[in-house]
């Protein structure tokens, strides 16, 4: 078996046995995900019965592209009421020859590979080719690439057709699909989340990082696809929900007769730095603040009489 078969099944993580959407329905059939080998992308299929097929098996099904090969991440018991009908059947269990054919069609593609890059330079096309796959079951070839607009590809193809006799898909790709289909490590040393958990993450945005206080530098908080981190969705929930037990930063708080600023939340550390009006900083612990009925907070002035 090749190292990138032997990747796909040490690289998986356990699907939920739930769904946190709201549109989340029990299931009268049985469903597991599965995830293409070649592509990354995930999807749900039916099984006949609920042990038919488990975690690490290699299953023939049809993905967008056509017959490809998969290998099942778990079972699924609930999914949103909106994709019941768009579900796939596996349409069967791999067999040696399967993934005998999938080993011998990756020396293939690196051919392929070679070819089309050079007719691409040929012809002057303004596009970079990602990769090329030969589904197991049918004589196409497919080429991803990526592109900064719309390219007329239309004399590339007669020329692949020529030279490979077969049916030729060029499927222009973004640069988030580019780093799930090629996968790498990513700036944490695990592999890329797109590529290794799963395609279907949530959206990222900068307030996600605002509100975890992280540097708003774009180097730090952006992956090697150059869009935000998807990681950055990870804590988020747990950074919203705990800055609401906090006063906001720039709110001003009352001591005694003194007035305070507040500068940084710590939800880790559970401390808050603030500045006095005379120009003064503390770092103070949570349990110190209090919120009085009204809504505005105080610090207690017992923090104060031991500094």
């Amino acid at each position: 078996m090749s190292d990138q078969i032997d990747n796909q099944v040490n690289n998986q993580t356990v699907v939920p046995d739930t769904c946190a959407g709201n549109a989340c329905v029990t299931l009268d059939l049985h469903y597991c995900s599965v995830k293409v080998l070649h592509s990354s992308e995930t999807q749900t299929c039916r099984m006949e019965t609920a042990s038919e097929y488990k975690r690490g098996d290699f299953v023939l099904i049809n993905s967008r592209y056509g017959k490809d090969l998969a290998i099942v991440l778990g079972p699924v018991k609930c999914i949103h009421g909106s994709e019941k009908d768009s579900i796939e059947d596996i349409i069967r269990l791999a067999k040696e020859k399967d993934l005998s054919r999938y080993k011998n069609n990756l020396e293939r593609e690196k051919e392929a590979f070679t070819i089309c890059r050079q007719n691409i330079i040929e012809h002057k096309l303004d596009m970079k080719l990602i990769s090329a796959h030969y589904l197991l079951e049918e004589a196409k070839i497919l080429f991803f690439f990526t592109a900064e607009s719309r390219i007329d590809f239309r004399d590339l193809v007669k020329n692949l057709v020529s030279i490979f006799k077969m049916r030729i898909e060029l499927r222009q790709i973004g640069v988030r699909d580019e780093s799930r289909v090629l996968g790498g490590l990513a700036v944490c040393g695990r592999n890329y989340c797109c590529n290794g958990v799963t395609d279907n993450l949530k959206p990222v945005s900068i307030k996600m990082a605002k509100e975890q206080s992280l540097s708003l530098n774009s180097m730090k908080i952006s992956g090697p696809c150059g869009r935000l981190l998807c990681c950055l969705s990870y804590e988020y929930d747990f950074y919203f929900d705990e800055k609401k037990k906090y006063p906001s930063e720039g709110n001003r708080v009352q001591s005694g007769e003194d007035q305070y600023k507040v500068l940084d939340t710590n939800v880790i550390t559970k401390k808050l730095t603030v500045v006095s009006s005379d120009g003064r900083f503390f770092t103070i612990p949570l349990k110190f603040f209090k919120k009085n009925n009204s809504g505005k907070w105080t610090i207690s002035e017992t923090f104060f009489e031991n500094q």
